[in-house]
């Protein structure tokens, strides 16, 4: 079949793999209909992610059809057409059954801190993603979750990640009536939690970035201000300024380990790796938020430590809330509002690439190019 092969920083290309197996007797093999390019993917792909292994099929965002059942699976059948959450989980463990199911305790055998995740490094279990013609998914009586009849591919394949990571930014963000949100990344994520800020009623939503296109796009989208930090220099300055001095009531994170703007964090984080990257966004949320607010982070960091005001969190008395969003708890909420058309997630895509065009895919959305917001990739055997 041919698959996303990765043979090293900034090097992808679409090859022949061998097709994937049932393993084990509740796996199920799935015919990828469409696959994401999603934000930490760049991660693994500029090289910012420990044990990313050459070999490695990335892509944690896809749906498609069942084509095969392992023995014991009885909750699909064959020709369901399935999402599949980013998170790999057994909906069975102790962790699991508090609705964690990005912190499942027994998909990831290779460390303890998150559960496994389709096609990332092997921090997260190692498994192959979706970026591919067909993908083997474990759990599969748990993760997979049939889209609902009339629902568009496109919608149903950003709820696998972008939507759930958004909306639990905003909502791990605890939003009350008339805050003042500040989103650092207009990325995906960042524009998906700029969107969900407003259903939890958010009074006042600002996103920060550096991409003109990118902040236009979410100022249309998100109904929401927008502003390049490189204009106004000094973000944390300029949201003091601007909420009185009193700080926001929520900031959240959405970019993770290759945020911009500080020489010293791109140089220990991203260039010489010396932290788990560049902690710039986070640093100016801690810096941002109010006494007794709240920073939420959905940004994606390494496994190891970074550079942040640690005491400022202290003398703040500010809650520091993170974690993989939790996509199988979130769908039933989300599949209503999409279908009720409150979230409209296919109108995020810009770009749809054929699967064999990978390495041109992850350049453009790397490099930001071509304004960029998000690609899909469509495998030869997916017949739109």
């Amino acid at each position: 079949m041919l698959a996303m092969n990765y043979r090293g920083p900034g090097r992808v290309r679409a090859e022949e793999k061998p097709m994937p197996e049932i393993l084990h007797p509740e796996d199920c093999i799935v015919k990828v209909l469409r696959s994401c390019i999603c934000g930490s993917d760049l991660h693994l792909y500029n090289g910012n992610v420990p044990d990313t292994r050459v070999g490695t099929t990335f892509g944690h965002e896809f749906v498609g059809e069942v084509v095969e059942l392992g023995s014991e699976v009885h909750k699909l059948k064959l020709g369901d057409k399935v999402l599949v959450p980013f998170n790999i989980a057994c909906g069975k463990c102790s962790f699991c059954r508090q609705g964690l199911y990005g912190n499942c305790h027994e998909s990831n055998p290779e460390a303890t801190a998150v559960g496994g995740i389709f096609g990332y490094s092997h921090t997260a279990g190692g498994y192959d993603g979706g970026q591919a013609e067909y993908v083997r998914v474990p759990y599969a009586n748990f993760g997979p979750t049939i889209i609902p009849e009339g629902m568009d591919l496109d919608d149903a394949v950003l709820l696998t990640d972008v939507v759930p990571t958004g909306y639990q930014a905003a909502e791990m963000g605890g939003i009350q009536p008339g805050d003042t949100v500040v989103i650092f990344g207009a990325g995906p994520i960042g524009i998906m939690a700029a969107k969900c800020s407003w259903l939890f009623g958010a009074g006042r939503v600002i996103v920060i970035d550096q991409n003109e296109f990118r902040l236009e796009f979410v100022k249309n989208y998100a109904k929401c201000e927008s502003y390049n930090f490189k204009s106004i220099e000094d973000p944390v300055q300029f949201i003091k300024q601007t909420t009185d001095w009193l700080g926001a009531d929520v900031c959240i994170d959405a970019v993770g380990a290759e945020a911009a703007g500080s020489a010293m964090q791109t140089i220990t984080g991203r260039k010489t790796l010396l932290q788990a990257g560049s902690a710039t966004a986070l640093f100016w949320a801690i810096n941002s938020v109010k006494k007794g607010g709240i920073v939420s982070i959905v940004g994606v960091y390494g496994p190891t430590g970074n550079l942040v005001p640690i005491g400022n969190v202290l003398n703040k008395g500010i809650t520091i809330r993170a974690n993989q969003a939790s996509v199988k708890r979130l769908l039933p909420k989300l599949i209503d509002h999409v279908q009720k058309g409150t979230i409209k997630p296919k109108e995020l895509i810009t770009h749809r690439m054929p699967l064999r065009n990978v390495s041109d895919a992850y350049r453009i959305f790397s490099d930001k190019l071509d304004n960029c917001i998000k690609p899909i990739l469509i495998p030869p055997t997916a017949k739109e």
